[in-house]
Formats: structure tokens, sequence, C-alpha cells
């Protein structure tokens, strides 16, 4: 879950800076204020893939100082060496380049994938999944996380979030242009505004590929394991957290309107169809 709120933070700082440099463009006249509809749509596309693609290229740098992750480099003790061999064993069943494994100081469950390139991506697992889980829960876990990467999942996403970003900044600026003094603050306004709403499509995106990497884990390791690890999760998971509630266990904790950015199924859910295989 990391992964994506991450991603997405990153994303809407991205927008906010995009939103900065197509007033500045339009100051210097290289963006008429009056430009038509597709050349328009031609400069948002280029701030809003491109802002997508900035987020997913420095995702591993953002991920490992947002979390203070720390790169195994050479095993020193019997825990890393197997978080090692694990994630080894993994990639090469999945047919993918070792990805650089991490632990992160964090007392609740929690671990994420990240990277550009599933052959140079990062797996990272909290100190407190290490605790709290049993070793055959967390490997089914670290085999969640690779599945992650072998479907492509941080790629597809950065995909449909360049598209959506496109049309916010699109829409943000055609509304915004009715407008005569303030129209900048408007404009980023607007953005943020539509920035949260693609931030639901994107979740939406999120909770369905959460059933794939699931399944992933369950064929790496077994069904019961994967549904072991969820149900230990399901159980931890009135217990109070040290983390924002965004960032606890996996998915966001909410109800109402906050369901809809959630990027994680409910748990139930999910061992449910890990239990039917």
């Amino acid at each position: 879950m990391l992964r994506v709120v991450l991603y997405l933070a990153t994303n809407m700082a991205v927008l906010m800076m995009a939103a900065v440099a197509m007033a500045v463009l339009t100051a210097l006249g290289i963006i008429p204020p009056d430009a038509p509809y597709v050349q328009l749509l031609i400069w948002c596309a280029l701030f809003g893939f491109g802002g997508s693609f900035l987020s997913l290229a420095i995702s591993k740098w953002v991920a490992k100082r947002a979390t203070g992750a720390q790169v195994i480099e050479k095993p020193t003790s019997d825990i890393e060496r197997w978080l090692v061999d694990t994630v080894q064993r993994q990639a090469r069943q999945a047919g993918i380049g070792m990805p650089e494994v991490a632990v992160f100081n964090s007392p609740d469950p929690n671990a994420f994938a990240t990277g550009m390139f599933r052959n140079k991506a990062l797996v990272a697992v909290s100190t407190g999944l290490l605790q709290l889980m049993k070793k055959e829960e967390v490997e089914a876990v670290l085999g969640h996380e690779v599945a992650h990467i072998v479907n492509g999942d941080m790629v597809t996403l950065t995909l449909i979030q360049g598209v959506l970003n496109t049309f916010v900044i699109f829409i943000a600026r055609v509304i915004a242009s009715q407008f005569g003094r303030g129209r900048l603050l408007v404009y980023i306004a607007l953005q943020m505004a539509f920035g949260v709403l693609a931030s639901i499509v994107v979740a939406w995106f999120s909770r369905r590929r959460e059933f794939r990497a699931d399944a992933g884990g369950a064929e790496f390791e077994s069904a019961g394991a994967m549904a072991a690890a969820l149900d230990r999760l399901r159980a931890l998971k009135e217990a109070p957290s040290q983390l924002p509630d965004n960032l606890a266990a996996f998915g966001i904790r909410g109800k109402g309107m906050l369901k809809l950015l959630s990027t994680h199924p409910p748990l139930e859910e999910r061992i449910a169809r890990l239990r039917a295989r």
C-alpha cells in the first residue's frame, strides 16, 4: 500500500509544479492564453505523462527516503539472509531480475514493492511485519510484492495516471480561463480538486490489482500461507496503530467516502477468494 500512497503523493506534488510551469509558459507567451484545444491538450499530455513517469522514475528514491528503508547490501544476520534468499528464489521463479531487498523500522506490519523497471525493482518490509508474522506468512507477503513487480502494476498505474493527469490539467485550465483576476489560484485549486477525484480512479485500479498480487503470492508460496498472512492482518487491524491511518496495515482505514480512496479491497474478501482456490 505504501507503494501507491507514496506514488500518489509524489504525483500530486508534480502536478503542482506542472501548474506553475504552465502558468509561467503562458506568461512568457509560449502557450497562448487562447491556445486551440488540440494544442492545449498536447501540452497537457506532455506535463501529465511527464509528471507521472517522473513520479515512477524517482519512486524507489522517494520510498527509501520516506520510510528510511535500508537496503540489504550484504546480509549480516540469519533473518536478512533468509529475506534475500526468499526474494531471490521468487524472482528466479518469476523470471525477473533480483530486486533490491530492504527493511524499514515500523511497528506495523507493512511491505511494498516499487520501481520503474521490473528487473531493477525494490521490495521492502517493516520490522513489525517480521516480528508479528510467521516465517511462511512473511514469505507469502514477499511473494505478493514480487507479483506486483511481475504484473507490471506500477507501470500500468503510471499510464493510467498519465491519462488522468492530462485531463486534470486540461479541464482545470479550460475552466480557469473563464476567470479574470485570480485565474492562477482558480487553476491550482481546480487542479488539486480534480487530482483528488483522479486518485479515486487510481485507488479503484489498485484494489483490482491486489487480487492478482494475492494470487501471485499464493502461487509463489501457497494459498494457505497468503490467506494466513491476511488473516493475521485482520486480527491486528483493530489494534492501535503508530502509523498515520493512510499508511496502516496494507490499506486505508476509513468509512464512507474514504473507502473510495482505499488502495486495497476488504481483507475478508481477499481471504475468501484465496480460500476458494
